[in-house]
């Protein structure tokens, strides 16, 4: 695998996990209503805030995943991994755009679609 595509891949992964930080930790926060558009009434509900605790998890285990993937599995197992996860990671940044937030598919969607680009050129 490439720098360039190890570094893309990091830098998905860390995303994830600090979206994971503002999910299930600041989800009442100003800057989760930056991040996400809810009105601060929505977001102080005790549904909302489990709610986005649970994205916030499954938002973990891809940041995580693509970690694993990258560094911790042999050698002929990161393509194929890396590729999955990238992919998971740019369909729900493309999702979340259409579904909540316009912005998500640029924060989210673009890196991972990077990343996806970057794995099948760069192999």
């Amino acid at each position: 695998m490439s720098v360039i595509s190890t570094v893309l891949v990091v830098i998905v992964a860390v995303e994830a996990l600090l979206i994971l930080c503002l999910e299930m930790f600041g989800s009442q926060t100003a800057a989760a209503k930056r991040a996400f558009g809810f009105s601060m009434q929505y977001q102080q509900q005790p549904e909302t805030k489990a709610t986005m605790a649970n994205f916030g998890l499954y938002n973990g285990f891809v940041g995580i995943g693509l970690l694993f993937m990258r560094f911790g599995m042999p050698a002929n197992a990161v393509m194929p991994g890396c590729l999955l996860f990238t992919a998971f990671v740019f369909i729900a940044g493309i999702f979340g755009g259409l579904t909540v937030n316009r912005q998500i598919a640029w924060t989210q969607g673009i890196p991972g679609l990077l990343a996806l680009l970057s794995l099948l050129l760069f192999r």
